[in-house]
């Protein structure tokens, strides 16, 4: 049996679970945010120096 025979279940969400939705969505959303900014704030703290050091001394093609 092909899967476009099969009729498809369509569930109608209530405005409150619509609502929760979003907000679980939103949630998600800056959790996603925050980490992406601690990864990128960890890398400068951890290799800012070194790397401006590196692009210094011409192993990047900087000098």
């Amino acid at each position: 049996m092909i899967v476009a025979d099969k009729k498809l279940e369509l569930v109608t969400l209530t405005e409150r679970q619509k609502k929760a939705r979003r907000n679980r969505s939103i949630a998600i959303g800056f959790a996603l945010a925050a980490l992406v900014i601690i990864f990128y704030v960890a890398t400068v703290v951890r290799f800012g120096h070194q790397g401006a050091s590196i692009t210094g001394s011409g192993l990047l093609g900087g000098g």
